[in-house]
């Protein structure tokens, strides 16, 4: 009975190595889907005028106290970037944010808005294409848990470890093209989107790091669970050859 008991405790570690992953992948791909921090960056923003006894870098001050004079408005528009000031931004799937200039706190407004209406399209496609990675990466963990705590037959188990497995490499095959459309689309909006939004630098985030890393995960399970299904098969053709083999020499006995 060894042999069966070591193979059991294996076949267990490997099913909870690969829920493990798969629901690390889900909250993975949640966060990441509900957050703006897909890229960030900096846009170049007009500076206000000063008003009243306000100082400092984040306003145009007037050199006349006269604010209708033309010379000052006119060496105002001569100073090229000191009239601009940098201000972060944030962008998801859903919206975008950026600090608002010369108070505190965010402006926030819809990323579908934003997109050109050539690329809508290929965003809405992106984001169908993400709430079908999440329910089948829930899927797949869902049925990774009915295989961990339902024994009752081997054989019932392999199917159910069959199909999670089909599932799994389903999420994270739609998972990566839902993450490659929503690049193609954002690179197309910072060409093509409105001028009050153009980014004047911006990288990747965390949410984004994050998504790649939820697919990094729902890839690990699949082939943690096709190995435990792959392992679980030849196990028992292993048994079946010694089972034959018993059965040959028991048979062959009697005639000698």
């Amino acid at each position: 009975r060894m042999p069966v008991l070591v193979s059991a405790a294996g076949r267990r570690q490997r099913a909870s190595a690969a829920f493990s992953l798969s629901f690390l992948s889900l909250v993975f791909s949640i966060t990441a889907f509900s957050s703006s921090y897909w890229c960030e960056g900096t846009r170049k923003v007009a500076k206000p005028f000063c008003k009243g006894q306000s100082k400092g870098d984040d306003c145009i001050r007037f050199n006349s106290p006269e604010a209708n004079n033309s010379n000052a408005v006119q060496y105002i528009w001569e100073t090229g970037d000191d009239k601009f000031i940098d201000r972060k931004f944030h962008a998801g799937i859903w919206y975008s944010c950026e600090e608002i200039v010369s108070e505190e706190g965010e402006k926030c407004r819809s990323f579908i808005s934003l997109t050109p209406a050539s690329d809508r399209g290929f965003l809405w496609l992106s984001i169908v294409a993400e709430l079908l990675y999440i329910i089948l990466l829930l899927m797949g963990a869902i049925l990774m848990t009915v295989e961990m705590c339902y024994y009752n037959t081997v054989i019932d188990g392999l199917k159910i470890n069959a199909f999670s497995a089909v599932v799994t490499v389903l999420a994270g095959l739609l998972g990566m093209v839902a993450h490659m459309m929503y690049t193609t689309v954002f690179q197309m909006t910072v060409n093509l989107g409105p001028e009050d939004w153009r980014p004047h630098t911006w990288d990747y985030g965390w949410s984004y790091c994050l998504a790649w890393a939820s697919f990094a995960c729902c890839m690990a399970a699949a082939v943690t669970t096709l190995n435990k299904y792959t392992k679980t098969i030849l196990e028992f053709k292993h048994k079946r050859k010694i089972l034959e083999r018993s059965l040959k020499f028991k048979y062959k006995l009697p005639d000698h």
